[in-house]
């Protein structure tokens, strides 16, 4: 066990742990509230506080350049990327009934055994491993970024070739729902043609 370790244990927690663990709390509420609510409006908003707090909480654990990163890409991006596809294909504002599918609780098993797996795999890869809050920063913006662009490279241009595609399928909806709402039906059509022949 480290010195950051020994210096302080699960009784007593200090500042920085307990604001993880509000912030942590006010994220998981509003990621709940994004995957219950029935206002697609609302549940984008909802997003952004969801991801914002995972922002925080990467402030909390001295990662300034990741935290940076989420808002920029994910609160910065992605979100009014959403935001656009729903103004753009013209989604409801108030309560919708097809925001439900009706496979909740096949919803709620794969997301609780996604969950449980994603606790295990992190509990177990980090269980020994303890980080020195008041200490220095252990990576730098330049290891990071040369990190993020020579290993995941591939990744982070596949994420945003996905973004433009989605932006394209939004743009493309809403122009074929608008060129069927100007179209005149063929009845209606051939009924004017009569009445200006008599």
């Amino acid at each position: 066990m480290s010195l950051a370790a020994a210096a302080h244990g699960f009784l007593s927690p200090t500042g920085v742990e307990i604001a993880f663990l509000l912030v942590g709390l006010v994220t998981f509420g509003a990621a709940l509230v994004t995957v219950t609510t029935r206002q697609l409006v609302h549940a984008a908003l909802w997003l952004v506080v969801a991801l914002g707090g995972l922002a925080v909480e990467y402030l909390l654990l001295t990662a300034e350049f990741i935290a940076w990163v989420q808002v920029l890409i994910y609160v910065g991006s992605v979100v009014v990327l959403l935001l656009f596809g729903l103004m753009l294909t013209k989604a409801p504002i108030g309560r919708s009934p097809d925001a439900d599918s009706g496979n909740r609780w096949a919803a709620l098993t794969v997301a609780g055994a996604a969950a449980v797996a994603l606790v295990w795999v992190v509990v177990d890869a980090f269980r020994t491993t303890w980080i020195d809050l008041s200490g220095p920063a252990a990576g730098s913006t330049r290891v990071t970024g040369e990190s993020l662009f020579r290993n995941w490279v591939l990744p982070f241009e596949a994420l945003s070739v996905l973004l433009l595609a989605a932006l394209v399928g939004a743009i493309v909806l809403s122009r074929r729902a608008k060129a069927d709402a100007n179209a005149t039906p063929p009845a209606v059509a051939i009924a004017g043609e009569k009445e200006g022949a008599r």
